[in-house]
């Protein structure tokens, strides 16, 4: 039992700041600093939380009980840390499945899953997709034996009925996993919507400064949190204590900055939906999305990232070359706004002028002028 250990009640900025801390001690930080260990003293009996660095490490232990209480308040949930987001999501695959079981994945998922879905494949497992958006994973569901939610979708964020999903999966025995990376616990919570897994790359806004790589998983049953925790065990994908203690010392403005980074995205979506030279606008948050009458009744924050489409590549990479306020670069969630051309990773099935846009923290106004000023130029230069 910890001080802050009762949040169930709390708002989302208290559990934020509280999450996870241990109890005080006089003289001692309130957050402890981290543990650098491969081993620690273990006289006797091997009976104990922490004995080897590949499998315990109390620096994990504050931050997988503070994911916790954000992912599941009041709730008996059990975290596990991994060395980052695509560390996670192998770790409930690969714990979960075997040789031909069948599993069902979006389509239109983050870029790597069709790595995952080829390594599946060479492991004799059955591996069916579908569309996000209409529920269209329902249509390849029967007999599987894990369902992946990828909701909202990146980089398309497209929105599905995720409890629906879930009711489907279960009444014939199938697992469901959710990809919780885009909302985060404070946007979305996949548990209470019925989901065995929430998985998330704590790489984009859990952490939110763009220094730190971690994943996580987090799930109700014991038994299927110990084979995950087993699979961590034997593949050694473990989480550094540095960033561990960088991930949890972040959590403490995560409210903060996700309040402030999705009124920009919302801002800045309905600025670009005035633009007529931007098509295939997406934001779940903006009211003429249409994703937005289903994402309004499962999340509660709709996150940072908005997608467009540019007329071709050229006029893309003419845009992002006239930002001033914002970094060309690959990921999202981090206070700092970046936005890059998709197509040029070759892995997403999206237009060559595709544009994917993380909002930081900066001050909305001038974000916007910003873009609406190298749009214009872009144009001018065409």
């Amino acid at each position: 039992m910890t001080a802050y250990e009762d949040l169930a009640g709390a708002g989302d900025g208290t559990r934020a700041v509280r999450a996870g801390l241990p109890e005080a001690v006089k003289y001692e930080p309130t957050l402890p600093g981290p543990v650098f260990a491969a081993h620690f003293h273990l006289p006797g009996s091997v009976e104990g939380p922490y004995a080897y660095g590949r499998d315990s490490n109390p620096t994990w232990a504050h931050l997988e009980r503070a994911i916790s209480e954000l992912e599941a308040p009041g709730e008996d949930v059990e975290t596990l840390v991994f060395a980052s987001g695509m560390a996670a999501i192998s770790a409930v695959l690969l714990s979960q499945v075997r040789a031909s079981d069948v599993v069902v994945l979006p389509d239109d998922g983050y870029q790597v899953l069709p790595l995952v879905r080829e390594q599946l494949q060479d492991y004799g497992v059955e591996v069916r997709t579908a569309p996000t958006g209409g529920d269209a994973q329902l249509g390849v569901l029967e007999g599987a034996r894990l369902l992946w939610i990828e909701s909202p979708s990146n980089p398309g964020l497209d929105v599905c009925d995720i409890r629906r999903l879930v009711d489907a999966a279960h009444a014939q025995g199938t697992l469901v996993a959710v990809d919780n990376t885009l909302a985060t616990p404070l946007g979305q919570r996949p548990l209470e919507l019925g989901a065995d897994f929430s998985v998330a790359s704590g790489t984009k806004m859990l952490t939110g400064h763009g220094d730190v790589l971690l994943g996580y998983v987090t799930c109700k049953d014991p038994e299927l949190a110990a084979k995950v925790r087993r699979w961590r065990k034997v593949v050694g994908a473990i989480a550094g204590p540095m960033e561990a203690w960088l991930a949890h010392r972040s959590l403490a403005t995560l409210q903060m900055r996700a309040d402030r980074q999705t009124a920009g995205a919302l801002a800045l979506a309905e600025a670009l939906s005035k633009r007529e030279e931007v098509r295939d606008l997406r934001y779940p948050g903006l009211p003429t999305d249409p994703s937005y009458p289903l994402a309004s009744q499962q999340m509660v924050r709709f996150g940072c990232v908005v997608s467009f489409e540019l007329p071709d590549r050229e006029w893309a990479e003419r845009f992002l070359a006239r930002l001033r306020l914002v970094d060309d670069a690959t990921s999202f969630g981090g206070l700092r706004s970046t936005a890059e051309r998709r197509r040029r990773w070759g892995g997403d099935a999206v237009a060559e002028g595709f544009i994917r846009f993380s909002v930081g923290a900066e001050d909305p106004d001038d974000l916007i002028a910003d873009v609406l000023r190298a749009l214009d130029e872009a144009q001018d230069a065409q």
